[in-house]
């Protein structure tokens, strides 16, 4: 991308990039969005930037995410770093466990690991923060304590959760229903909403410097309620958990350095979708056109049967990630694609909820994504105290054999993926495509829009998607052209229109100017200054 085709492929409301030269932040709620700044404007950096959106997020988008979520993270200062903060499965937990049962339940003790979220914040002020810890707190309790008006993509997903959470009888559920839904019901986009459970927890986090959540007060209750209520975590799962520093993945696409986060992540299901396309001139076809679509679905369909069987807790790996990311590897797969579809498996893949948010200023660049899972996760909440606990242990199989078939002390198969560019040893920027297996296929895409099609950051994020679900069936997005869905159903797709096809950030570096994007899948804001 020049600086001359900023505008290039508007879209059609008349969105249009941010720009700015100091600090920017973009995520999927404009509230949150404004958190951040008020970090950067109080002199704080790009990571006191990130925290403090992160840390609002769990109050103004809780259909998304919590103070009990998992959370992932790369940020350049000089050179790419990568976090892994998710948690892994109590020690206590065996395969009798699920004696009789087909998969991990999705609402149960039983889906619930060690939380993240909190451990990452720490980690990421302790290397980077300029601020005091205390600080990044301060839009969320204040969100909580005197209430905000809830945005309409947040209202329209509480409201959907309804039937999923409401219906849910047993003791560990009820705290959660009387904080998410005190009316027995979900507020509607623009009533006020609030919770006093939540601020006196993050009261306790800021003042502990996120040490009670572990080893303190708030440690002391989540395990009494779980062992009150048939869980398993104990005060030792809690106090040996630990955010991971690692090294980042990554392919080169054209010139561009795609960055993402080893396994337990699917990040590389992205690289690897990126390296069988690469094998396409996609460029000398219009974006909107049967080969260019058929071409990338195809690779991610390739891509997930492999992440889908290999991918889990690094430790537990068959094959080095290295392995799956070999150029040649990709053109092996590659020479799989024929005119028509694939008929693979289903990747096994389920729906996530999640947010993201991608943060800058003149040194520092992050890309950071932290969830629940599911929407709102578990269903189980820590009475008193607003932790909404994430219910990531459904990444599992019980599948005999299997890398990520599940064990005590373990991390899950994870869909969150943070993703980072650079060219030529520089950074270009974060970015971040939220929803389940949607995550690989939107950083395929947007990828694809910024370096084979020149788009701009609203552009690339703007532009019609697709989504592969399973075997041979695809889903469109309204905006994409009707003859691209009758040309996918002669070559064998199962075409369907769509509903949920992400909600994506970026904030590139172009000569020193920062330029921000948030698409309107999302309630979402980009700021820059």
């Amino acid at each position: 991308m020049s600086p001359q085709n900023l505008t290039r492929y508007p879209y059609p409301s008349g969105r249009r990039v941010v720009l700015g030269t100091q600090g920017a932040v973009a995520t999927s709620q404009p509230l949150a969005a404004l958190a951040g700044m008020e970090m950067l404007w109080q002199g704080g950096n790009a990571i006191d930037a990130a925290v403090a959106t992160a840390i609002a997020l769990t109050v103004l988008e809780p259909t998304s995410n919590g103070i009990g979520s998992d959370a992932f993270a790369l940020v350049w200062d000089g050179k790419l770093h990568g976090l892994n903060a998710s948690g892994r499965s109590p020690q206590a937990l065996t395969l009798d466990h699920f004696s009789g049962m087909e998969r991990v339940p999705h609402h149960h003790w039983l889906s619930v690991t060690v939380p993240g979220a909190v451990s990452a914040w720490q980690a990421l002020w302790q290397r980077w923060g300029k601020l005091p810890f205390e600080h990044l707190f301060a839009p969320a309790i204040r969100y909580a304590e005197q209430g905000y008006p809830v945005s309409p993509e947040t209202a329209l997903a509480w409201k959907q959760a309804e039937n999923t959470y409401l219906p849910l009888q047993q003791p560990e559920f009820q705290a959660f229903k009387q904080v998410f839904f005190p009316d027995h019901r979900a507020p509607v986009a623009g009533e006020v909403w609030g919770s006093a459970v939540h601020a006196a927890t993050l009261r306790s986090l800021a003042q502990s410097g996120g040490d009670s959540f572990y080893t303190g007060a708030l440690a002391e209750k989540m395990v009494a309620f779980a062992a009150e209520t048939g869980g398993l975590l104990t005060q030792a799962d809690l106090a040996a958990h630990r955010a991971d520093w690692v090294d980042p993945i990554a392919t080169d696409y054209r010139g561009v350095t795609v960055w993402e986060l080893p396994p337990n992540g699917q990040g590389i299901a992205a690289l690897m979708a990126l390296n069988i396309v690469e094998g396409f001139d996609l460029a000398q076809y219009p974006r909107e056109s049967p080969e260019v679509y058929h071409w990338q679905i195809e690779a991610m369909k390739l891509a997930f049967a492999d992440a889908h069987r290999h991918v889990s807790d690094r430790d537990w790996m068959e094959h080095h990630p290295d392995v799956l990311l070999s150029k040649d590897y990709g053109r092996d797969r590659r020479q799989l694609i024929g005119d028509t579809a694939l008929p693979l498996a289903q990747p096994g893949l389920p729906k996530g909820g999640t947010v993201y948010l991608a943060a800058a200023d003149g040194d520092l660049m992050v890309s950071l994504i932290q969830s629940n899972y599911m929407g709102f996760g578990s269903g189980i909440l820590v009475p008193g105290t607003g932790i909404a606990l994430h219910n990531r242990a459904t990444g599992f199989t019980l599948e005999p054999g299997h890398p990520n078939q599940i064990a005590a002390n373990k991390r899950p198969f994870h869909t969150i993926i943070p993703g980072f560019l650079t060219r030529d040893g520089q950074p270009w920027g974060p970015f971040g495509v939220m929803g389940g297996p949607m995550q690989p296929q939107g950083h395929l895409q947007v990828v694809v829009n910024l370096v084979d099609y020149g788009m701009n950051p609203q552009a690339a994020l703007d532009a019609p998607r697709w989504q592969f679900v399973r075997d041979n069936r695809v889903l469109l997005e309204p905006t994409a052209p009707h003859a691209i869905a009758t040309a996918l159903t002669d070559r064998g797709h199962h075409v369907r229109p769509g509903h949920f096809f992400g909600r994506g950030q970026m904030i590139l570096r172009e000569n020193g100017v920062l330029v921000a994007a948030s698409e309107p899948r999302a309630d979402g804001l980009a700021l820059a200054w």
